[in-house]
């Protein structure tokens, strides 16, 4: 009897454990070296081993990660193995610092943002939910992501900001559409702000590079191996294509769109909701669908509209 009393003592203690919720295993591969979890218990003890809690706000760091002291990394965010993180910098709530990023001095990053595959130069403004460096890497349900992180406690909410794949697709010869890999970089200049929940994807045959003082609005899209220079200024919902390039001192007004291997000179400014499919090579004002010189794009406007009301009237 006291035999069965100890087994059924144990088991009762046992069940009282805490248990790793579903997708912690997977989540302690993720945050570890790649090496595969023998289990989700020793798995994910041996991937949290690795995280520790910053001093200086409250938030979680890899053991080979590089943190300056006079950073703050606030709870809820996580610093990845071999990030560099500056002096100074403030890293806000829910952001993930990927592996190799660094961050340069006196950058601000806001909440839920993503940044893997890139570097940020210094004094620099990412505001909340942008993702910078993004590729296809990551294959997981997001439910899955998330129970794994609360299990952790770096997540208070049920909801995560995931980055995106890098878009590049091609129908492959057996007719099914194949990702192309993006292996390259995104390099941020320095004075460089980003808007909410605006997306820079890595390069894939060069760097994607956003040059020092430029300043992005929320909502833009920029393409892989897109260059842009320094002192651009691009509004809300601008959408620039893949292998884009332009030049200093360009503005791109709201919903503006650049196809992809476009160049686009020096000190241009296009016109909200332009759409430019070619070169432009000299400065000075475009818009219109095709993107053309500003006044040709006024004479089409009025030549179209005194054309609709002739038919109308002959009608």
């Amino acid at each position: 009897m006291a035999a069965i009393l100890r087994r059924t003592t144990a088991k009762a203690a046992a069940e009282l454990l805490p248990r790793p919720p579903r997708g912690a295993g997977w989540l302690a591969r993720f945050l570890g070296d790649g090496a595969s979890a023998a289990s989700h218990d020793t798995g994910v003890m041996a991937s949290a081993a690795e995280f520790v809690p910053w001093r200086n706000g409250g938030g979680v760091l890899h053991r080979a990660a590089s943190v300056d002291p006079t950073a703050v990394v606030e709870a809820g965010a996580v610093v990845h193995s071999g990030a560099v993180i500056g002096k100074e910098v403030v890293v806000g709530s829910g952001t993930v610092v990927g592996p190799s990023v660094s961050v340069g001095q006196s950058t601000r990053i806001g909440y839920n943002v993503v940044l893997s595959n890139c570097s940020v130069g210094e004094f620099c403004t990412i505001h909340n939910g942008a993702c910078i460096g993004q590729d296809g890497t990551l294959k997981v349900a997001a439910s899955e992501l998330i129970t794994a992180f609360q299990f952790f406690g770096l997540l208070a909410s049920d909801k995560v900001h995931l980055s995106l794949w890098g878009f590049w697709f091609l129908c492959g010869r057996d007719g099914m559409v194949k990702k192309k890999p993006q292996v390259l970089y995104a390099r941020i200049g320095d004075n460089v702000e980003i808007g909410a929940n605006t997306c820079i994807d890595r390069g894939s045959w060069r760097d994607t590079i956003i040059g020092d003082a430029t300043k992005i609005d929320n909502l833009v899209q920029i393409g892989h191996n897109v260059v842009i220079g320094k002192c651009c200024m691009i509004c809300g919902q601008v959408g620039i294509a893949g292998s884009a390039t332009l030049g200093d001192y360009v503005t791109l007004g709201g919903r503006v769109a650049i196809r992809d291997h476009v160049s686009i000179a020096s000190k241009v400014r296009l016109a909200a909701n332009s759409l430019a499919t070619k070169d432009i090579q000299n400065p000075g004002d475009y818009g219109g669908f095709p993107a053309v010189p500003v006044n040709e794009w006024r004479w089409q406007t009025v030549n179209l509209r005194l054309l609709s009301k002739k038919h109308v009237v002959r009608r």
